[in-house]
């Protein structure tokens, strides 16, 4: 199995690289050590992330935080394969734009869950990644920075404890909605497929992922329609009833609410 790292963008103290996994739960997870301050986003698929920080499941919309000089493991042990977008900052130019942005230069946690206010921003991202415009990234990495850091300073971290087998169970459970958000998914056939009561599956999803089933698959629609309005120019009731969404009334309070601003708004802004 392999890891493909490409650099989409770089510039003084910073680079942005697509990095490709295909490891899978036969890989051993080896220690690791962050040369640079890393940001990484979450684009598909899952892993684990074990640091002295703490521990985490990483899926689609997280962010995996990692101080310059940390050692750490990253590992697929229930599932094969991710797909991230990882921003590395030399040590000082980092300190320079935290210093800029009044906050603390060292990451309190290892990372953050698929918050919907990081919809925007990594959606950004990923179609400045998909269409090779790397002039775009400087700014991103800037505006990243202050979210990460607005984010860490509104929440509260806590330490949430969960079986190895609700782990497995949890990832899965990620990966079914992942492979099929423009469907109806049920909390009770989630906790069927994963052999849990409704409750426990409801507590154990929220502990490993960090937001609700409903919650992140609502987070993985919008993410994808922000997605094709900036890469399509399908007409936004089509990209609605596409992602799943019964309504466009629904879809437009929904991406309103989340972005500040009517898909149409942020389709012509884009």
């Amino acid at each position: 199995m392999s890891v493909e790292t490409r650099t989409v963008a770089a510039g003084p103290g910073w680079r942005v690289q697509d990095v490709l996994c295909s490891h899978g739960p036969q890989d051993p997870a080896f220690e690791e050590q962050h040369g640079d301050v890393a940001i990484a986003a979450v684009t598909a698929g899952s892993f684990q992330y074990r640091t002295r920080a703490g521990d985490a499941v990483l899926v689609p919309g997280a962010l995996l935080l990692g101080n310059a000089g940390a050692c750490f493991q990253c590992g697929h042990e229930h599932a094969r394969g991710d797909r991230c977008l990882a921003f590395h900052f030399s040590p000082r130019h980092f300190e320079c734009v935290a210093a800029d942005a009044g906050v603390d230069a060292k990451f309190s946690a290892p990372s953050l869950p698929p918050l919907p206010q990081l919809v925007p921003l990594l959606a950004e991202a990923e179609a400045a990644r998909d269409a090779g415009d790397g002039d775009a990234f400087e700014e991103l990495a800037v505006r990243l920075i202050g979210a990460v850091a607005r984010l860490l300073a509104s929440s509260k971290q806590r330490t949430h404890r969960f079986s190895t087998r609700d782990e497995r169970r949890i990832t899965e459970a990620v990966r079914r909605i992942e492979r099929a958000s423009d469907r109806p998914i049920t909390l009770s056939a989630l906790a069927r497929a994963a052999d849990l009561s409704p409750y426990h599956f409801l507590r154990s999803f929220r502990a490993v992922v960090g937001l609700t089933p409903y919650q992140f698959l609502l987070r993985t629609r919008l993410n994808r329609a922000a997605l094709r309005l900036r890469n399509s120019r399908h007409a936004i009731s089509a990209i609605a009833f596409e992602e799943g969404f019964n309504d466009l009334s629904t879809f437009n309070r929904r991406f309103r609410r989340l972005v500040g601003m009517s898909p149409g708004e942020y389709r012509a802004r884009a």
